[in-house]
């Protein structure tokens, strides 16, 4: 493992693209008063370092990765304790993820979820899984 987490760390973010859209719907998200965590099964120094390499670090008061809580995703727990850091409750906290794993959580914890149709999701489409929304762009969420 300390083999792997040492070439993770040094190829960490180097081959990965942030997605078009994914600023400035971030922006528009803060525009807009809200608070954003970023929560992620990545382990949380991993998740620091790709968010400061794709210069994406500064829209993000909370980053919890993998590693923060004593369960993961799909486990509702991480996402009642980041709905417990920002103050906000479950039902007024929208998820926005890209895996059934994310949509899972979030309806476990009673959040409303809205998937984009790219990224992880196991190689799979995210659009038969239980979700309010699925975009294909994050600036393309209407709040």
């Amino acid at each position: 493992m300390a083999r792997y987490q040492h070439h993770y760390r040094a190829v960490n973010g180097t081959h990965a693209t942030v997605y078009p859209g994914v600023a400035p719907g971030l922006q528009r998200l803060v525009d807009r008063g809200l608070a954003l965590a970023c929560l992620t099964n990545k382990p949380t120094a991993f998740a620091h370092d790709l968010l400061r390499h794709k210069a994406l670090a500064g829209y993000f008061g909370h980053v919890f990765g993998g590693d923060a809580f004593e369960r993961r995703k799909p486990d509702p727990l991480p996402l009642l304790r980041t709905c417990a850091a920002l103050a906000t409750a479950p039902a007024q906290t929208l998820v926005i993820g890209d895996s059934s794993n994310d949509a899972q959580a979030a309806r476990a914890a009673g959040c409303p979820v809205i998937l984009v149709s790219y990224g992880y999701n196991h190689g799979l489409p995210v659009a038969g899984i239980d979700a309010d929304a699925v975009v294909d762009r994050l600036d393309a969420i209407r709040l």
